[in-house]
């Protein structure tokens, strides 16, 4: 999945909780924490495997169901010891957005579901060596772009345009949180 797909998945869903628990806009602070957890897994994967070869994968430890539940109890718990709740939310539901988004997104693309391998260090999933990160990542868009030219591809931007478009409406109305840190940092200094 594309960082935009789990960054737009992981504030609708922190968007929503906000609202239904707390009646409110997500704020600045745990709308950054949503953008890093959603990122989190491919950050700690992708670099160690593909860039430093310690991972057999781009889908390993950080992307296991074990690592983001029991990574996320420990944010979450912290946080609350820091009286700052909300954003150790904000990172859990963004990180743990990105697994199950993980596991769906093959069959979008006309794949099989495969769950081992976010079973990490119960099943470990090794990946085919194409060089580094930069290579990695050629292959991975050259093959999602020639998806995207077939009948189902065009399907699957369609609904992407609807996800980025119906997040975008919602981070709008929120009052586009993250975005608000500069206009307050000028209104400190004048």
């Amino acid at each position: 999945m594309w960082p935009w797909e789990h960054l737009a998945i992981g504030y609708l869903l922190y968007s929503g909780y906000v609202h239904f628990t707390n009646s409110e806009s997500p704020t600045t602070g745990p709308a950054l924490l949503v953008v890093l957890g959603t990122q989190f897994p491919d950050l700690v994967d992708k670099t160690l495997a593909w860039t430093f070869t310690i991972f057999p994968s781009g889908v390993s430890v950080a992307h296991s169901v074990f690592t983001a539940a029991g990574l996320s109890a420990c944010v979450v718990l912290l946080a609350r010891r820091l009286e700052h709740r909300q954003l150790g939310i904000a990172f859990a539901i963004g990180y743990l957005s990105h697994i199950p988004a993980d596991m769906v997104y093959p069959v979008f693309l006309g794949g099989r579901l495969n769950l081992g391998a976010f079973f990490w260090p119960l099943v470990t999933a090794a990946g085919p060596a194409r060089g580094g990160f930069l290579a990695n990542f050629a292959y991975y868009a050259v093959r999602f772009l020639a998806f995207l030219g077939t009948p189902r591809g065009i399907l699957f931007l369609v609904l992407e345009i609807a996800l980025l478009g119906t997040t975008a409406v919602v981070w709008i109305l929120d009052g586009h949180p993250g975005f608000d840190v500069p206009s307050r940092f000028n209104s400190e200094i004048t």
